[in-house]
């Protein structure tokens, strides 16, 4: 366990109980009627589920960097972020979100979808830049078709849906979106925790890599599925929520020794920590109506981005 770990960690177990308390109205278990039940179902499974939400964007941000050699490469270059927020989107303009697990299921097929078409593209061989141009096209896909079917909508409220569900959030998360999330974003962070050490070869080039035994085609299919698992699941309960995976792995490296290997973990529990304190800080905003999580997000990112862009600036200067 390498320094970042242990204090995203600690900071993680404090965060977490304190999140259960915060809100409009702040939980005193000893005097608040029904606190128990209150924990029960409705904080805990919201706070749960903003730490496996958190954990699948970090970890695949630090991958997606580690692999691009991009400090400011975000999961959704990658078009499974877009793929599945348009299987989402369909499930709502056909009015299949109704029932309970089609939602969740049409935003994973999206996912797969974008997934599969950007194997199609990248295929065993392609390199960085193939990969990378394919990801921004089915990005542009994925996000014009979403815009299409915005503009298309049957009906005012059906449009209501979309836009609300692509800002994310993680208002009226229950149990079941928890159980669907946790397996599938374990599996992808798993995924990329076993891509680092190739990663970590990757960073000294795509020919040194190759002449020390890494088998980029593998490469390229484990961070393919990795990346899906965890931004798809993430997307298919909690909508599109930006900037985790572009933010964390930046207050992650300073306390490592910037290897990729190094870095994944930490960025899963930096991005659970970060989810966490951000769906805290809606809840607790005295507003009329709770902000959204993915606005609350990219009012934080889009000033980080444009620091990073003018630090970058004067490094080349």
């Amino acid at each position: 366990m390498n320094r970042a770990t242990a204090v995203f960690a600690g900071l993680l177990v404090i965060a977490l109980p304190l999140s259960l308390l915060a809100g409009r109205v702040w939980l005193d278990p000893a005097a608040t009627p029904n606190a128990a039940l209150i924990l029960a179902e409705l904080r805990l499974p919201r706070a749960l589920l903003a730490i496996v939400v958190g954990a699948g964007l970090g970890a695949s941000g630090a991958a997606m960097q580690g692999y691009l050699r991009n400090p400011l490469a975000d999961p959704g270059l990658f078009g499974i972020a877009p793929g599945a927020a348009l299987g989402a989107v369909a499930a709502l303009w056909f009015g299949y979100a109704t029932a309970p697990w089609l939602l969740p299921a049409f935003a994973l097929l999206g996912a797969a979808g974008a997934m599969a078409l950007l194997a199609a593209i990248a295929g065993r061989t392609g390199g960085i830049a193939l990969f990378t141009l394919a990801g921004l096209m089915v990005a542009s896909l994925a996000g014009a078709l979403t815009a299409l079917a915005i503009s298309m909508a049957p009906n005012a409220f059906a449009m209501s849906e979309i836009v609300l569900w692509l800002n994310g959030a993680l208002t009226d998360r229950s149990w079941r979106e928890v159980s669907l999330a946790t397996p599938l974003v374990a599996g992808g962070v798993l995924l990329l925790w076993r891509a680092g050490r190739a990663l970590d070869a990757l960073t000294l080039g795509e020919v040194v890599a190759r002449s020390l035994g890494v088998n980029t085609g593998r490469l390229l299919w484990l961070l393919i599925a990795g990346v899906g698992l965890t931004v798809g699941a993430s997307v298919a309960v909690a909508g599109i929520i930006g900037f985790v995976g572009l933010i964390v792995p930046h207050l992650v490296r300073p306390l490592t020794d910037r290897r990729p290997s190094q870095v994944i973990v930490p960025s899963a529990l930096a991005g659970a920590l970060l989810v966490l304190v951000a769906d805290s800080a809606v809840r607790v905003l005295p507003l009329v109506t709770e902000l959204r999580l993915g606005i609350a997000l990219s009012l934080l990112g889009a000033p980080f981005f444009l620091w990073l862009l003018l630090r970058m600036r004067r490094g080349l200067a």
